[in-house]
């Protein structure tokens, strides 16, 4: 086969891959924003069930400041305890990355940062990684982590 073929094949490879990791970061970011939309208004009837509901049962979820937790009910009972009505997450726009995980789903990084309904002042930064599995359409989050909590 000349070189030319060959480069012309190796860039047709990179501009599928590069669709697919596109197609993929939209995916994502879509679904970050409909969880943390639900997230934000989960004082609101039926928007904590709405976020619950993407997590598996058996979500790992790690945090630097409030531990760990094993299972979906007792992180979704710690956010209506601890989140609903007093703040709010927003994404800190231009950092989320997302890699695919072969035959699995995805891992999303980035930072968010958290604001006080009563004062509107958003004090806090962290850090974040979730892992996403897809099963046909459907995505759910399997392990979170939310570290790295200070002042910003």
């Amino acid at each position: 086969m000349k070189r030319w073929a060959i480069s012309m094949l190796i860039c047709a490879a990179a501009g599928a891959q590069a669709a697919d990791n596109a197609a993929l970061t939209a995916t994502i970011a879509r679904l970050d924003s409909e969880m943390f939309s639900a997230f934000n208004q989960c004082d609101k009837p039926g928007q904590l069930d709405k976020y619950a509901s993407y997590f598996d049962p058996e979500v790992e979820f790690y945090h630097d400041n409030g531990g760990v937790t094993w299972k979906r009910d007792v992180m979704i009972a710690q956010t209506a305890k601890n989140v609903c009505g007093h703040y709010r997450r927003e994404l800190v726009p231009g950092t989320l990355k997302v890699s695919p995980v072969k035959d699995f789903g995805a891992i999303a990084t980035g930072s968010h940062t958290f604001c006080q309904f009563g004062s509107g002042k958003c004090e806090g930064i962290a850090e974040f990684t979730i892992i996403w599995r897809q099963r046909g359409n459907d995505w759910q989050i399997t392990r979170a982590l939310s570290y790295g909590h200070r002042p910003n």
